[in-house]
């Protein structure tokens, strides 16, 4: 039997158990750097598939290595994030969050439990594997400074140094049975923009009293939509939005100051660097202008996340292999950001995505909402393909 059908055959054989731990994971999300008990979780299926590993990176993230039969030297990675977000879970499913106000709806809960399905996979064809499978389980992709950038810092890219790593998301945008995945830049820069806009307050019927910070941040919001519109180039995506504005003040009072919290994302880092600078200027000119002040505090957030184009043409292969060409899709760029970029930047990768939309399920709602949920015939596809892009990739370049 070829590889192909070992791994189909596999795949069905432990979908039972890859779906279990899907929903013993979504039932009990834990939040970024709260990722205990899924790391404990994480790290008794690792025991019990026989595959050596260690724990406490970054504090709770789990590194798990395969050996394979002797030859080759080189090593692929595979990464899963394992944290959930603040959501209070609106599904009425058995395996909905047991957690108040957590829940998996970025589908990290299927991140883990695919790469454990790979990993078990991978593990009964060690005889099969020239080189080295390591195996990342991440905590805090949803919190800034972000997991990745943590277990880099603690050596995760070393001892053994992976030549390549293979990162996958679920897509609400996709059937489940598909992928999609994009060589090159794929998705954005992320960085935090805080604005404190300062003036003088008072009642709002003598407005020639005070300094109105009110006014001077809607001056603000509206000027810096500029720096999208005129000075970033047209060919540069870029966005620059802001969702949170807090001015503690009453229909007949004005506040002495009004906070602003934004975000900015593009895929340049010289064009970065430069609109940092551009909200600076215009967000202090204008304040300036109108008697006020603004303090600016720009937080650097993800890089850009770049799909290496050798290893992603690789993917792009094994996966027509694997599902079906029909069933790859190249996807556009996405203003969204991944921790993942991180290791983009350091090796070669791939990040792609795992589609799990059934329309006629009922199952379409969008990530980051309290609806999420998934067509569990993707975990298939989801640890099917990892398994088999790793045992090929190693095959192809030992």
């Amino acid at each position: 039997m070829d590889l192909k059908n070992k791994i189909i055959e596999y795949t069905e054989k432990f979908f039972n158990e890859i779906t279990e731990m899907r929903r013993h994971l979504h039932a009990n999300p834990e939040l970024s750097m709260q990722e205990f008990k899924t790391s404990e979780y994480i790290t008794k299926k690792l025991e019990e598939y026989g595959i050596s590993y260690k724990s406490g990176i970054a504090k709770t993230g789990v590194v798990g290595i395969i050996e394979g039969n002797g030859s080759g030297n080189k090593v692929v990675a595979l990464r899963a994030d394992m944290d959930a977000l603040p959501i209070q879970e609106q599904n009425d499913k058995p395996y909905a969050s047991k957690n108040n106000g957590v829940m998996h709806a970025c589908g990290h809960d299927v991140h883990v439990a695919c790469l454990l399905g790979a990993a078990k996979i991978l593990q009964e064809l060690r005889h099969e594997i020239k080189g080295k499978i390591k195996l990342i389980f991440q905590p805090s992709e949803e919190t800034y400074p972000g997991g990745a950038i943590m277990m880099i810092n603690e050596g995760v890219l070393e001892n053994p140094v992976p030549d390549v790593i293979f990162g996958q998301h679920v897509f609400p945008g996709l059937d489940a049975g598909k992928v999609g995945v994009k060589p090159g830049k794929y998705m954005a820069s992320t960085d935090e923009v805080y604005l404190t806009v300062v003036g003088k307050g008072g009642h709002a019927a003598t407005p020639h009293l005070n300094i109105d910070p009110v006014v001077i941040a809607s001056n603000i919001v509206v000027s810096l939509q500029q720096i999208v519109s005129r000075n970033a180039k047209p060919y540069m995506p870029t966005v620059l939005s802001f969702g949170k504005i807090t001015a503690e003040g009453r229909n007949n009072i004005i506040p002495d100051e009004v906070k602003l919290e934004g975000t900015l994302r593009t895929f340049d880092e010289d064009w970065r660097a430069e609109a940092h600078k551009r909200i600076n200027e215009i967000a202090s000119g204008i304040a300036k202008s109108m008697k006020g002040d603004c303090v600016v505090r720009i937080e650097n957030g993800y890089p850009f996340l770049v799909n290496d184009k050798q290893t992603t043409e690789n993917f792009k292969g094994f996966a027509a292999e694997f599902l079906g060409e029909e069933n790859v899709s190249e996807l556009d760029l996405a203003m969204t950001a991944e921790d993942f970029a991180y290791f983009s930047q350091k090796i070669p990768s791939c990040f792609f995505r795992l589609g799990v939309r059934n329309e006629k399920k009922g199952i379409t709602s969008n990530l980051h909402t309290p609806t999420f949920d998934i067509d569990e015939e993707a975990l298939k596809a989801g640890a099917g393909i990892m398994a088999y892009t790793a045992i090929n990739w190693l095959r192809i370049n030992s």
